[in-house]
C-alpha cells in the first residue's frame, strides 16, 4: 500500500488564519468555532508570518497570566513556521515533527500558497510507528557518529 501525502490526509483544506494585529481571543474563538488545533497568521495578502497553536495558548497565554483580549497573535506566534510541500509523506512529516517538538505544518505548493495544515492527529499510527523506526534510527547514527 503506497504511504499517503499529507495532502491526501487532511480532512479539511479550509485554511484558518488571521492578521498579526488580532487578538488571541479572537484566535482562540475561531479555533473553537471550527475545532482547529492551529491558526496560521498571515501579513497581506497572503504571506504567511506565524502559526498559533493550542499549545501556545496554553503555555505563551494563560501560563504567563497575559489578557487574551490584549495580546496580539504577532506577541505569541511561532514566526517562519516550517512548511512542507503538498507530497510530502505522512511519515516524513511526523519524522520533521517529533524532531523539531511541534505538532502542526502548513502545507505549501511551489508558489509559496498555503494548502492546508497537517496536524499530527491526520496522520495513522502506521505512519507515525514508520516515522518513530526512522527517528529511533536517526538516533542510533548520530550516537555512533558522535
Amino acid at each position: 500500500m503506497a504511504e499517503r501525502t499529507v495532502f491526501q490526509s487532511i480532512p479539511k483544506r479550509h485554511v484558518l488564519s488571521l492578521g498579526p494585529h488580532a487578538n488571541v481571543w479572537e484566535a482562540a474563538c475561531a479555533m473553537t468555532r471550527a475545532n482547529c488545533g492551529s491558526i496560521l497568521v498571515m501579513e497581506p495578502p497572503d504571506k504567511l508570518a506565524g502559526i498559533v497553536t493550542e499549545r501556545d495558548l496554553m503555555t505563551r497565554v494563560l501560563a504567563r497570566a497575559l489578557d487574551p483580549k490584549l495580546t496580539t497573535l504577532a506577541q505569541v506566534m511561532t514566526p517562519h513556521p516550517q512548511c512542507v510541500p503538498p507530497e510530502t509523506k505522512v511519515s516524513d512529516a511526523v519524522l520533521i515533527m517529533l524532531e523539531r517538538g511541534f505538532r502542526h505544518l502548513p502545507i505549501v505548493d511551489a508558489d509559496r500558497k498555503i494548502l492546508g495544515v497537517f496536524s499530527i492527529r491526520d496522520a495513522l499510527p502506521r505512519e507515525i510507528g514508520a516515522a518513530l523506526n526512522e527517528a529511533e534510527f536517526n538516533e542510533q547514527v548520530n550516537d555512533v557518529l558522535g
